[in-house]
């Protein structure tokens, strides 16, 4: 006969194994998962295709190659985010609108400042007379004073003079804005930078072939200025205030950074 002891000690060990026994809850999971929202991950890729500037990453869905120079590099994915940037230029309260997509925007903010670094680079390289045994600057001892490029900016403030070119930039962007409240508003089917001026008419009587030639040299310039301009002043920042903006080294073979204010 058993002992309602040993039926015990029975009892807590099968009641025990069921605990980590896997509990039969196929139909709850299946709800489960059928239940969770779809990854946004999968809407901004196109897992078919690798891209063309970095093989070992799935293509950006919206870089399929329709805009002159899309290489498809956009590490972070950038302008696969679904955004209406219309918001930007105009309070959406205003009015409805079809509004400006995500890769229209950084088009236009590419062309815009790498066409900013371009004059930027050249201004910066002919204040410091990099084009000439005299540099280029505008006439005036407030002008022929300034020290270098690097300096430019502090003693303009200083002086005052920034105001003005800070107004001369917020009158060019406002009048500039008002193109992309018509491409907001489907009003002008133009495409991002693109404002009509060819003063010297280098693109009439061109082929589109020619055209997207030309538009795909100022972009690859602008791109290239904007690391241009970049390494410039970042030389000047380390002490090479100076054309070529070499940057002075210690006997040790480093950068000598000691005159830098930091």
């Amino acid at each position: 006969m058993v002992s309602s002891t040993t039926l015990a000690i029975a009892a807590g060990l099968a009641s025990s194994a069921a605990a980590f026994a896997p509990a039969s809850t196929n139909g709850a999971a299946k709800t489960s998962l059928d239940a969770m929202p779809d990854r946004m991950w999968d809407t901004m890729v196109d897992k078919t295709e690798r891209s063309a500037a970095l093989p070992f990453l799935p293509r950006p869905i919206n870089l399929d190659g329709s805009y002159v120079g899309d290489v498809g590099f956009d590490p972070f994915y950038l302008s696969s985010i679904p955004k209406n940037f219309a918001g930007f230029i105009q309070p959406p309260q205003w009015e409805d609108v079809e509004g400006i997509p995500t890769l229209y925007w950084m088009r236009e903010a590419e062309l815009k400042h790498g066409r900013v670094t371009m004059l930027a680079w050249f201004g910066y390289l002919a204040t410091d007379g990099a084009f000439g045994p005299v540099p280029l600057r505008f006439p005036g001892a407030m002008y022929h004073d300034v020290a270098n490029s690097y300096e430019a900016h502090n003693t303009m403030v200083q002086q005052g003079s920034m105001g003005f070119l800070l107004f001369v930039v917020a009158f060019v962007e406002f009048c500039m804005s008002g193109a992309l409240v018509e491409v907001a508003k489907g009003e002008s089917d133009r495409a991002a930078g693109d404002f009509k001026l060819d003063p010297l008419q280098f693109l009439k009587g061109k082929s589109e072939e020619e055209v997207n030639a030309m538009k795909l040299k100022e972009l690859q310039n602008g791109r290239l200025a904007m690391l241009a301009f970049s390494g410039v002043v970042t030389q000047a920042a380390l002490g090479g205030t100076e054309f070529p903006y070499l940057v002075p080294y210690t006997e040790a073979g480093l950068p000598d950074v000691s005159a830098v204010t930091w």
